[in-house]
């Protein structure tokens, strides 16, 4: 199974849901391919936001080093899940690829909930984003993964 998490800059919420989906996927002893990208490319190269990082770390999720980038349709097409955190990441990721966006799944879906991740960026509250995501991570455990 290959699944890509997307944001808009790759720097927060996609990346905390790769690294808390790789920790619960390793500790449920199940193979996947989980990786992250975003849709806008402002945000190339740079590591995952620090509040974002902290958070991560204040929950025991291990991270390694990653620098955001920007999907390709090639990348989208090669994932079996799109797993996008808001609607927005939905349009933009039209432009990368019409086919990409009709493959998208909203991350809340997976927590039965039709409803954004609200960015961290713009809100300042990584608590509730890193609830939501591992809800969601929770989520695709039960419902793709297992």
């Amino acid at each position: 199974m290959k699944i890509l998490f997307i944001c808009h800059g790759n720097i927060c919420r996609s990346p905390m849901a790769e690294f808390i989906l790789k920790k619960l996927c390793a500790e449920a002893g199940i193979q996947a391919e989980i990786w992250s990208g975003a849709v806008s490319d402002e945000e190339y190269g740079n590591p995952i936001y620090p509040p974002a990082q902290r958070k991560l770390r204040e929950h025991g999720i291990p991270f390694g080093r990653h620098g955001a980038h920007r999907v390709t349709a090639a990348e989208c097409a090669r994932a079996d899940y799109l797993v996008i955190m808001d609607e927005s990441n939905r349009r933009w990721l039209e432009r990368i690829s019409p086919q990409a966006a009709e493959k998208a799944v909203l991350m809340m879906s997976f927590a039965g909930q039709r409803r954004d991740v609200a960015d961290p960026w713009y809100t300042g509250d990584f608590e509730t984003a890193y609830q939501d995501i591992f809800s969601g991570c929770k989520g695709i455990i039960n419902d793709i993964l297992t």
